[in-house]
């Protein structure tokens, strides 16, 4: 029952999404000063949600320091990815598993295309190089979405499929 009582607000973060990207190939947020522009809002409480997501991308999803969960997960932290198992200390196996701990960059690499903040939630999109069947490099667009509780994230969403490779799978390897 509690899935369908967030279905309007994970909805109305799709729609932004769309309302703020044009069509084609979306642009890509590489410089520190675009990305501090994405992380503006009048209201300080999605400022600081789009922060916090922010920050957990240069230090956890980039950065691969799985010994910081603490500082942007709660205990009870659910995970909709079929992969990995929901609570901080699940993620933080998966983290030792999948990636290497990096520096800490002041900026995210990976390619951010836009981050959008509405209530409790906050929807990161990227850009995602792939190759087809041919091997053809192509890109298309990822969706993750975090659900933030008392200051730290509580809920993730993304569209992985289960798949024994997603297990390893460290997004700052793509297209390399």
């Amino acid at each position: 029952m509690r899935i369908f009582a967030r279905i309007p607000a994970i909805a109305a973060l799709l729609i932004a999404m769309t309302m703020v990207t044009s069509l084609g190939h979306a642009q890509v947020a590489a410089s520190a000063e675009a990305q501090q522009a994405m992380l503006a809002s009048p209201d300080p409480k999605l400022a600081a949600n789009k922060k916090l997501v922010y920050d957990m991308y240069r230090h956890i999803v980039q950065g691969g320091h799985a010994d910081l969960v603490e500082r942007f997960f709660t205990p009870e932290y659910i995970q909709h990815n079929p992969n990995v198992a929901s609570g901080r200390d699940a993620l933080a196996v998966f983290l030792r598993g999948s990636r290497p701990a990096r520096p800490i960059s002041p900026i995210i690499t990976l390619p951010i295309i836009r981050i959008v903040a509405e209530g409790d939630y906050v929807l990161v999109m990227s850009e995602r190089p792939m190759k087809d069947e041919a091997g053809k490099p192509y890109a298309t667009s990822w969706f993750d979405v975090y659900r933030i509780e008392n200051g730290l994230i509580a809920e993730h969403w993304d569209p992985a499929l289960k798949s024994a490779a997603m297990l390893k799978f460290d997004p700052n390897e793509m297209g390399k």
